[in-house]
């Protein structure tokens, strides 16, 4: 467009990141899966509490992308009249699921795992099956990081911002569970391996315990991360600073529009905005022309593929319009 200066925001789900996202759930459930079998498998011949907690990590890993992928296909549902600004909440919701199955599932059991063995040596093991099975399990699981990060990278780098800042401000909630649920994935194997390495080390078999504990704090700090995120989302998080600026100068730009007394963005779905504001019209209209100059507005904010409904009334004659660098 000359759609609109939001033009100039990164790509996003709705333009060309639906088919990415579902792939990269779709990629991180296969990888979980499967992991979560031979895990389970060499855990229960090995007897190591730090592989069974990384089983029960794996599986909570493999529900959770059950949820991500409810929450792509519950977002994309095309709005109607009881949901006029279409279903992308249903997103949030989905993936708040999620990150409450991991701190129940992964997070409870791997802690609860770890306090049950504590001391207890059930005798030598032989753990190279098991160190075999996290060198492959950390194979699968960099691949399916390395195609979430790639993703980040991307975004971020558009965005201008740091990764850290683009995980915690992106309103696309699938692409923020895999990468950081993968990250994680990946630090725990890499404590449950050094767990098993020190207690074959120093025959102590609690080392094992503190692995699995270890494992479970960490899936705990995770998932408080993608509630917290999830939530905020849910009860509504403003536009970006950069997106609104965008609009505001878009506005201002406007033939038909004088000045902006109001402009509020907020998201409704990942990469899906209302945007609602008050404006003063150039000329003097009379009423029935000043609707169809702000109907005019609106219907060119809405080509663009980020907006999911506009509201526009005119400024109230004691508001002060807005500056430009107070978008």
């Amino acid at each position: 467009m000359s759609h609109t200066g939001l033009e100039e925001a990164p790509r996003t789900t709705s333009q060309d990141g639906g088919g990415e996202g579902l792939l990269t759930v779709l990629i991180a459930l296969g990888v979980n899966a499967a992991i979560a079998i031979v895990k389970s498998v060499v855990g229960a011949i090995t007897g190591s509490a730090a592989m069974v907690a990384e089983a029960a990590h794996s599986w909570a890993d493999a529900g959770n992308e059950v949820f991500l992928l409810l929450a792509e296909k519950r977002a994309v549902k095309a709005a109607d009249e009881r949901h006029p600004l279409g279903y992308g909440r249903a997103a949030y919701v989905w993936s708040m699921v999620a990150a409450f199955g991991l701190f129940a599932v992964g997070a409870a059991v791997s802690v609860w795992h770890g306090i049950s063995v504590w001391g207890v040596d059930e005798g030598e093991s032989d753990y190279t099956l098991a160190y075999i099975v996290l060198a492959v399990a950390f194979v699968l699981e960099g691949y399916s990081f390395l195609n979430a990060h790639r993703r980040v990278n991307r975004d971020a780098e558009e965005r201008r911002i740091s990764r850290f800042q683009f995980l915690q401000r992106t309103s696309d909630p699938t692409l923020r569970a895999v990468w950081v649920e993968d990250a994680s994935a990946l630090t725990g194997l890499v404590i449950a391996a050094a767990a098993m390495f020190l207690h074959q080390v120093t025959g102590d078999a609690r080392w094992d315990a503190v692995g699995s504990i270890l494992v479970g704090v960490l899936l705990g700090v995770v998932a408080v991360f993608l509630l917290a995120r999830n939530m905020a989302f849910l009860v509504g998080e403003v536009g970006d600073p950069a997106v609104r600026a965008r609009a505001l100068r878009w506005l201002q730009e406007r033939p038909e529009v004088v000045s902006v007394s109001y402009l509020h963005l907020e998201y409704v779905g990942p990469e899906r905005m209302l945007l609602v504001g008050a404006v003063d019209l150039a000329g003097d209209e009379r009423e029935s022309e000043a609707a169809v100059m702000l109907q005019r507005v609106e219907d060119t904010l809405l080509e663009h593929p980020n907006v999911a409904a506009v509201v526009l009334s005119l400024s109230n004659p004691g508001h002060a319009p807005l500056a430009l660098d107070e978008g």
